[in-house]
């Protein structure tokens, strides 16, 4: 069997992705523009994909960025019926370039914003969720997993980005805090028996777990 190229597969992916409204394509359209690291659109449909699986009406986000993951979810959400969507993010610019994006997609009611670090904001919100999504800086991975599993409800999911962060951890000799950072995530969550996770190699990789 021939060795599949990385590159060519992710745009084979994204093109199983059913077209997006005008909204969603320039956020898109913004991203690839800017070189901003958005979660692109297999991940965000295979986001859409799970929270319609499990019926999910209240989604936690660790780092939304200018909110392309949480319009995935708000469409899921309200599908589902309605619900919340929690945007968390500390950047003036992107927090009002969310809301904005938000509002012309028709998804701002049922979105929270939160302008905050994003963490202690999980902490201190309400729980639990049925959805918890996190893409925060990657140093802090290790640290959000305690915080993740107390407020995420048992049968939810825990969906995690940039896992195998461009390959750098499949090279035994690179040792950088974020490398390192995943690979500790990664090992804390896969040896948890309160989990059960897989790795799919969406883009640059996402854990989706599911507690029990």
């Amino acid at each position: 069997m021939p060795k599949i190229n990385y590159d060519k597969l992710q745009d084979y992916l994204a093109s199983l992705v059913p077209p997006r409204n005008a909204e969603m394509q320039k956020m898109e359209e913004y991203a690839a523009k800017n070189k901003f690291p958005a979660l692109g659109a297999a991940c965000g449909y295979y986001c859409y994909q799970l929270a319609r699986m499990i019926g999910a009406k209240s989604v936690f986000e660790l780092g939304s960025g200018y909110g392309y993951s949480t319009a995935w979810f708000a469409k899921a959400v309200r599908e589902n019926g309605g619900g919340v969507v929690h945007h968390t993010v500390w950047d003036d610019k992107l927090s009002a370039m969310a809301k904005e994006h938000l509002t012309n997609l028709g998804y701002s009611d049922m979105v929270t914003f939160h302008n905050a670090e994003a963490v202690e904001s999980l902490r201190k919100t309400s729980g639990p969720f049925d959805i918890i999504f996190n893409d925060i800086d990657k140093e802090g991975y290790p640290d959000s997993l305690p915080v993740i599993k107390e407020k995420l409800r048992s049968g939810g999911l825990l969906i995690i980005d940039n896992m195998i962060w461009h390959g750098q951890i499949l090279d035994s000799n690179d040792h950088e805090e974020t490398t390192e950072a995943i690979r500790r995530f990664t090992r804390d969550v896969t040896t948890d028996s309160d989990w059960i996770v897989s790795l799919a190699p969406i883009r640059d990789g996402m854990i989706v777990a599911y507690k029990k």
